[in-house]
């Protein structure tokens, strides 16, 4: 689950500028969106708010696993048996998603679809699966044998019953392409919220940064930071809604796709980034990674930072990040 508020004085960009601030919620790849510009008009700014909905539609249309009719479908459907030709976007995509999995040692891995369904969050589940259904649903798990061809454009799931899934950096993606067109048509600020994973870009009518709210895992009413953002993307990964406990260790809804386990020990990550796509993936492979295993792979890289709540309501923060 991703968990960040929004705190806009709106009441700002009708007193102090001609400058507007106009937004819509709706939903979009199963997910909330809300999608924010600041214009002066507001037949211009629907116009560009409907332009990042195409955007981000058509890209649905492209990584969607549950639409039969994909590109990401076919690749799925022909695991095992022959490669897929795809657009040279899904490619990219799915280069740079093997690519955080070589930097997070697996901890991310669009091929995690491939497992079994065998942990449930909804009450149902009476005891922990047995190691070899484990090892069982892990076995068709692996990066490594996501095969690109990059000449003759195609992608190739090496073995049957493969499968690969975008759920933890295609909303992130979507809101970085949205936010690229719109900065292309000319928006000078505004922000993509993509159900949790905010891209902002530009300033409030009345030249203030967007503040973001970070939410207190261990009371959701209320924040434990506000921070000013401007040109940056963040995503606060929270896993304090689905869990299970079984002989007193908490079992949440983040699984390790190296092991088929939920990971244990933080209820809450906030990854800071250039780009949404790069926090989404991060943001979910640090509870996987751990706390002390993430904050040193995060201080390793530019323009990163991350805040970690561990189980014990303890933050732990990334080289530069500076709270009040």
């Amino acid at each position: 689950m991703k968990f960040l508020y929004l705190i806009l004085l709106f009441f700002s960009s009708y007193s102090l500028s001609a400058q507007q601030v106009f937004d819509r919620k709706l939903k979009l790849m199963g997910s909330s969106f809300e999608i924010i510009v600041v214009e002066k008009d507001s037949t211009k700014a629907n116009v560009y708010i409907d332009l990042a909905i195409e955007e981000i539609s058509r890209i649905e249309k492209l990584i969607s696993s549950w639409d039969s009719a994909s590109q990401t479908s076919e690749i799925i459907r022909n695991a095992g048996i022959k490669p897929v030709k795809v657009d040279t976007e899904l490619i990219q995509l799915i280069e740079r998603s093997k690519r955080i999995s070589e930097l997070t040692d697996g901890a991310f891995d669009i091929s995690y679809a491939s497992m079994d369904k065998l942990w449930k969050f909804d009450g149902s589940m009476t005891e922990l699966p047995t190691e070899t259904e484990m090892t069982n649903s892990v076995a068709r798990v692996g990066f490594e044998n996501i095969i690109i061809n990059k000449e003759n454009q195609t992608v190739f799931l090496k073995n049957k019953g493969m499968k690969i899934g975008f759920g933890a950096i295609g909303k992130g993606y979507a809101a970085d392409r949205a936010k690229e067109l719109l900065i292309l048509r000319g928006v000078k600020a505004g922000i993509i919220n993509a159900s949790g994973d905010m891209n902002t870009w530009g300033k409030q009518p009345n030249g203030d940064e967007w503040d973001i709210a970070i939410t207190n895992p261990l009371n959701k009413n209320k924040a434990f930071a506000i921070l000013p953002i401007s040109n940056h993307a963040v995503v606060t990964s929270g896993n304090y809604e689905k869990y299970v406990v079984f002989d007193g260790i908490r079992y949440t809804h983040i699984i390790d796709p190296r092991s088929g386990y939920p990971a244990t020990g933080i209820i809450s990550v906030t990854v800071f980034a250039p780009k949404a796509e790069i926090a989404d993936a991060l943001a979910t492979s640090i509870f996987v990674m751990g706390t002390e295993v993430g904050i040193d792979r995060v201080n390793q890289l530019a323009q990163i930072e991350c805040i970690i709540i561990d189980n014990d309501g303890n933050i732990h923060k990334s080289q530069h990040i500076k709270i009040n």
